[in-house]
């Protein structure tokens, strides 16, 4: 029987085996990366990751501006209305306490019709004919004892109409008439603040 071992004295040069790629070609071998190629690598995967990491916080931030911007917007037009509706009731306020504080004045002072009638009265040319001055019962009597040397010098008719509320007349010659009522005027004053309503209210 012959023995499969070499003696060490017949063996030459020792050659190390490996084994060689499955599919036949050969096995190359990579060389390693120089520590500057490391340093550039790394550098570049750094730069790479802060720009995408840079972007993605900067489009985020976007996201949430715009976000706040919808939110101040709509904050914005509730504190519009807000202020609408607030000055609206202020006005609506405000008017009815003049309305009050004018039917008061009226009662306390009565003669406060007085420059009511001469401003009626005087916006209309002197040459009217037949003129003719309608107030309430109570305002007529006063007016009779305060202006009646005016009406008679103008020949003025002083007519009672209770359909006048006091405070107010009416004055109607051949050919215009004036509408001095509580109720006229207090609608331009309305329409003058850009509102609607009635006096009696």
């Amino acid at each position: 029987m012959s023995s499969n071992i070499i003696p060490k004295e017949q063996l030459s040069a020792y050659q190390r085996w490996e084994l060689n790629s499955l599919d036949g070609s050969a096995r190359t071998t990579v060389p390693l990366p120089t520590a500057e190629e490391v340093e550039n690598t790394h550098q570049q995967a750094y730069q790479e990751g802060f720009a995408a990491g840079y972007k993605e916080g900067k489009d985020k931030v976007n996201e949430e501006l715009a976000r706040l911007n919808q939110l101040m917007s709509a904050l914005g037009g509730a504190l519009n209305q807000f202020d609408e509706t607030l000055t609206q009731n202020l006005l609506s306020l405000a008017l009815d306490v003049a309305k009050q504080m004018l039917r008061e004045a009226l009662r306390v002072r009565p003669e406060l019709v007085l420059p009511v009638i001469r401003e009626a009265v005087n916006s209309l040319p002197q040459a009217s004919q037949h003129p003719h001055l309608k107030l309430h019962p109570e305002d007529a009597a006063l007016v009779r004892s305060l202006m009646a040397d005016e009406l008679n010098h103008f020949h003025w008719k002083l007519i009672e109409d209770s359909r006048v509320e006091r405070g107010g007349c009416r004055v109607e010659t051949t050919n215009s008439e004036i509408d001095a009522t509580m109720e006229n005027r207090w609608k331009r004053i309305l329409v003058a603040l850009g509102r609607e309503g009635a006096w009696l209210e």
